[in-house]
């Protein structure tokens, strides 16, 4: 079996010489007695899974049946079942859910869970050995049986959407889910550290956004003026983990209630008003759904001298969230120094500053799950990143340069890591096209060591092992050497070609210019992104009114804006209207 992102557990090849043949007969089933456990059940993964194997063979398979027995098909079939034979446990000794078996012979491809989502990762296996295999005709798959399991149980990535990318997100999610990423840790409120403006009379310049949307009527109303979007990846198995920091990185609430802020300090909430905690509990228990793993009430970054206001206020807002939902909750790992609290160990600490804030070796020793999210490692800001640029990591490294302060993979409190994408600069700084370039091989490289580590088993990939698997680069094939394509005239406008969107680098000439991601604008010489219509001028660019132009965009922001040429009352003609990819 070829090298897969994560590394498979085990794989035994069979003795047959025939292959498993994926063709547009190939039928899909699920056990029945079985298919609607779990949320999302089996048979819902079984449907999204159909769905992605449709859209990367790009030709329809047959649908989804669910039968009470072992299937008997003449034409090759994938069964999904729950019932793994193996004792599949995180690296910790704790019982997995996620692991999962497969058996692959001539006829058929089964995968058994120990769950509905062991099942999903097993079809994610099944998935990349499609994939890769795609270029043979027919697509054969090699038989024999396998097992795996993820050496822990939090994988995943963190953003802050400023801008409400929310078709890329969806993107971004399907893309981590390949590589068995399990959970998005979306930073839902904050606002930008600014001091000129966030201590100074201009405060309520400063941007600062809350990112859920409040159902109509509801008291917290005020807290979101604009309208946002809805959207969920639980069909590909991603959980979304809130953030709703406080009480520090609160400009938005304090902008909407001014009445609870510190005095001096909007982005600080003022512990000691009566209506502060009431007011975010009310905020939570508008989101907080019984299917959330838990949810992150930031706490981070809050004033030393209040630590005793500090530490009541998050073992309050534990207890209340367990109360309510069942679930823990997170902090980020922030050094507090009080003499007579501590946090509660049923909080789980996200560690983020060694050894600024905190020592992760002493938090596990006394009893605190924690999870990864070292900044040195797992960093990235957009348009910039300082952090995530150093190596040897895995979930269980926390120093690069002190192994005592690193840990065991089995340690049983390391529950696992997070890598994040912050925004730093702005709600306006970075474009969807440069958050999934920096992106792109982070998650496939961090869906490895979050499932895998380092050291532990034999087959952990290399370097070399990793590749892109999805096509969020907007890259595009040609047959002309690096043409895309080469209008020596366009007489009928609008011209549209067969590319939506073309990834950077790239060299055009002429405008006016639209695609899928970008548009570029004749009259201001400004690409738009669609997804927000956002205007960014092209600067020292000027367009000649008395002869034919070209343009070359050494811009890796954006992608071409390739499918049509004119339009917006564009008349008269274009010549020598090419796209050429550069190198």
């Amino acid at each position: 079996m070829q090298q897969l992102i994560p590394s498979v557990q085990s794989f035994i090849p069979s003795n047959d010489t025939i292959s498993f043949l994926v063709t547009p007969d190939i039928q899909i089933f699920v056990n029945s007695s079985l298919a609607t456990i779990g949320s999302p059940s089996l048979l819902q993964f079984a449907e999204t899974f159909k769905q992605d194997v449709t859209e990367i063979l790009g030709f329809e398979v047959g649908s989804v049946k669910a039968t009470p027995i072992f299937p008997s098909s003449a034409n090759p079939f994938i069964f999904l079942s729950l019932g793994s034979t193996t004792p599949h446990k995180y690296y910790s000794g704790v019982p997995s859910p996620e692991g999962y078996d497969f058996e692959v012979t001539k006829s058929s491809y089964v995968i058994r869970g120990s769950s509905p989502i062991g099942v999903w990762w097993g079809t994610r296996t099944l998935l990349q050995q499609i994939v890769l295999a795609k270029s043979s005709h027919p697509i054969a798959l090699q038989t024999g049986s396998g097992s795996d399991v993820p050496g822990w149980e939090v994988r995943a990535w963190r953003s802050t959407p400023f801008v409400l990318y929310l078709n890329l997100y969806s993107d971004l999610c399907k893309y981590a889910s390949f590589f068995k990423i399990q959970s998005l840790h979306l930073h839902a409120s904050d606002n930008l550290w600014n001091p000129s403006f966030l201590y100074g009379k201009d405060w309520r310049k400063l941007y600062s956004a809350f990112r859920f949307q409040p159902a109509s009527g509801s008291p917290i109303t005020g807290l979101v003026p604009l309208r946002n979007e809805s959207w969920s990846q639980e069909d590909h198995g991603i959980d979304i983990v809130p953030e709703i920091d406080t009480p520090g990185h609160s400009l938005v609430i304090t902008k909407w209630k001014p009445e609870l802020m510190i005095n001096g300090a909007p982005d600080q909430l003022n512990l000691s008003v009566p209506d502060t905690i009431p007011t975010i509990k009310t905020i939570w228990m508008r989101y907080f759904r019984g299917s959330t793993p838990g949810g992150i009430i930031g706490a981070d970054e809050y004033d030393a001298s209040l630590a005793d206001d500090y530490i009541s206020f998050v073992n309050e807002m534990s207890t209340y969230i367990l109360g309510k939902s069942g679930k823990a909750i997170r902090i980020w790992g922030t050094r507090e120094p009080s003499k007579t609290l501590s946090v509660s160990k049923n909080i789980t600490i996200q560690h983020w500053d060694f050894p600024g804030d905190t020592i992760p070796v002493q938090l596990l020793q006394q009893g605190y799950k924690v999870i990864n999210s070292e900044q040195a490692f797992l960093y990235l800001d957009g348009k910039t990143s300082d952090g995530g640029q150093r190596k040897g990591w895995a979930p269980n490294i926390f120093s690069q340069t002190d192994p005592s302060n690193n840990t065991s993979p089995h340690d049983p409190n390391l529950i696992g890591s997070i890598m994040a994408l912050w925004n730093d600069w702005g709600n306006n700084a970075t474009t969807p096209l440069e958050i999934y370039y920096q992106l792109s091989r982070s998650l496939a490289v961090f869906g490895e060591k979050s499932w895998t580590g380092s050291g532990v088993r034999n087959n952990e990939l290399t370097r070399e092992s990793f590749d892109r698997v999805q096509n969020l680069n907007r890259a595009v094939q040609t047959s002309d050497h690096d043409i895309v394509y080469d209008y020596p005239g366009v007489l009928k406008l609008p011209q549209r070609t067969s590319f939506d969107s073309v990834g950077p680098p790239y060299t055009l000439t002429r405008l006016l210019f639209s695609g899928k991601d970008s548009r570029l604008h004749l009259h201001s010489l400004a690409f738009e992104d669609t997804s927000t219509h956002i205007l960014y001028p092209l600067t020292n660019l000027t367009l000649p009114s008395d002869k034919f132009s070209y343009m070359k965009v050494a811009n890796m922001s954006f992608a071409a804006p390739s499918f049509e040429i004119g339009g917006e009352g564009f008349s008269g003609q274009i010549r020598n209207v090419s796209l050429r990819l550069d190198s």
